[in-house]
C-alpha cells in the first residue's frame, strides 16, 4: 500500500490538544479520562476511537466533533478522524458465555434467538464467511468470493469483522481515509466492492487491545452506521469476513443481525476439520444456516503433469459437507497467484477472472445465488 509523504504530527501535542477538551462526566481531559482508544498518529493524519455508553451517545456527539476540529487544526494534520462507538457494557439477555467452546442458553423464554433480528440497512442478502481456526485462508476466500459476486453483476459489499487481525485493506490494496456524510460512514471502494474494515482506522500492524464490549460495539457500528446502499439502490449482497473461532464477535453478529447464511472454510486435514465442526456447532446453536463449505488448499497441482498432490490430505471437507447435507462450493488449490494477489492488493478473481482458481470462486458465487 502506498505511504504518505506528509509529516507526522507531534504525538505529545496531539495528546495535549485532546486533554484540552473535557469529558463532561469526569471533568478530565479526553486522554486523561481514558476515552481515547487506539490513538493513531501517522503521516498527515490523526485518529482514535471513543467508546461511550449507549445512553450517552447523543451527549458525546459534540465532543467527538470538537475533538476532530481541534486535531484538524494542528500542524501536519491533513486528516483527523474520531470514531465513536456506543456500548451497553453488558451481555445480551438470555446468553451464557463460557471460555471453552460456545454455550447458549436454550431456555425458550430467554434464548437470544427469541428477540427480533435487525436487518442490515439497505442490504438484500448477508453471507458470513467463517472458520473454526486461523490459517485456513478464510479472508482469501471472503475477498475472492466477494469479487466473484461483483463479477457476476451483483452490487457487493465486503465487511472485515476480524477486528483483531484486519487484512482486507492489504488484500484489496487500499489505504484511503474514511469519510462521513449525514452521520454515516461512507465505505471505501475498490475492485467493484464497497469496503469497511477497522484497518481503515487503525494503522497496519498496530495491536488492537480491546475488551469484548468495545469490539462488539465496533462491529455494530460498522454494520449500522455504514452507508452500504440506499432504499432506492440497495446492496445485493454483503460478504462478512469473520474472525476465526467462536467468540464475542460471532455472538454479536448472529444474535443481533439477520444473516442469511454462512460459508464454512476449512483445509482438508483433520485438525482443521475439528475446528470447522466447532464453527458449525456454533452456527446451529445460533440458528444460522450453513450454505456450504469451501475446501481451501485442497491440493497442489503438479507443475509437470497437473496431477493433484494432496499435501494436507484429501476429501475431508467433502465428507463433512455430506454429513451436514450441504454442498462443497469450491475446492481451491494451493496457488502462487492467489497468494501473491492477496499480498499485492490485487485479488486474483478480479484481476484475472479467466484463471482456473478464479473460475472456482465464480462457480461458488453462482451456487450461492
Amino acid at each position: 500500500m502506498t505511504q504518505s509523504a506528509a509529516p507526522t504530527p507531534d504525538r505529545d501535542r496531539v495528546i495535549a490538544t485532546l486533554d484540552a477538551i473535557r469529558d463532561p462526566a469526569t471533568g478530565l481531559g479526553l486522554h486523561a479520562s481514558g476515552l481515547v482508544q487506539a490513538l493513531v498518529v501517522g503521516p498527515g493524519r490523526v485518529g482514535f476511537m471513543m467508546e461511550v455508553a449507549s445512553a450517552d451517545a447523543a451527549r458525546y456527539a459534540y465532543i467527538r466533533d470538537a475533538a476532530e476540529k481541534a486535531l484538524a487544526g494542528l500542524p501536519g494534520v491533513e486528516k483527523a478522524q474520531v470514531v465513536m462507538t456506543a456500548s451497553s457494557r453488558a451481555p445480551a439477555p438470555g446468553t451464557t458465555r463460557v471460555r471453552k467452546g460456545v454455550q447458549v442458553n436454550d431456555d425458550p423464554r430467554t434464548a437470544p434467538q427469541a428477540k427480533p433480528l435487525t436487518a442490515v440497512p439497505n442490504v438484500k442478502r448477508v453471507i458470513a464467511v467463517v472458520s473454526g481456526k486461523g490459517g485456513v485462508g478464510k479472508s482469501t476466500v471472503a475477498v475472492n468470493l466477494a469479487c466473484a459476486f461483483a463479477a457476476l453483476g451483483h452490487k457487493t459489499g465486503l465487511l472485515d469483522c476480524d477486528v483483531y487481525g484486519p487484512s482486507i485493506p492489504r488484500m484489496l490494496g487500499t489505504d484511503q481515509e474514511l469519510e462521513r456524510a449525514d452521520e454515516q460512514i461512507v465505505p471505501l471502494q475498490a475492485w467493484g466492492l464497497k469496503l469497511m474494515s477497522i484497518g481503515f482506522i487503525v494503522d497496519e500492524g498496530r495491536a488492537m487491545i480491546w475488551r469484548g464490549p468495545m469490539v462488539s460495539s465496533a462491529v455494530r457500528q460498522m454494520i449500522n452506521d455504514v452507508r452500504w446502499g440506499t432504499p432506492d439502490d440497495p446492496l445485493d449482497v454483503l460478504i462478512i469476513d469473520m474472525p476465526p473461532g467462536t467468540g464475542d464477535i460471532q455472538l454479536t453478529l448472529f444474535q443481533d443481525f439477520k444473516v442469511d447464511g454462512a460459508v464454512v472454510v476449512s483445509t482438508p486435514q483433520e485438525i482443521a476439520l475439528i475446528d470447522a465442526r466447532r464453527a458449525v456447532a456454533m452456527l446451529e446453536k445460533l440458528r444460522t444456516p450453513v450454505l456450504g463449505m469451501v475446501e481451501n488448499m485442497a491440493f497442489f497441482p503438479d507443475p509437470a503433469t497437473g496431477a493433484r498432490i494432496p499435501i494436507f490430505g484429501e476429501g475431508g471437507a467433502k465428507a463433512e459437507a455430506a454429513k451436514l447435507g450441504v454442498p462443497v462450493l469450491a475446492e481451491i488449490p494451493i496457488d502462487m497467484a492467489l497468494r501473491a494477489g492477496g499480498d499485492e492488493g490485487r485479488p486474483l478473481t478480479a484481476a484475472h477472472p479467466e484463471s482456473p482458481v478464479s473460475q472456482a470462486f465464480l462457480q461458488a458465487a453462482r451456487a450461492l445465488g
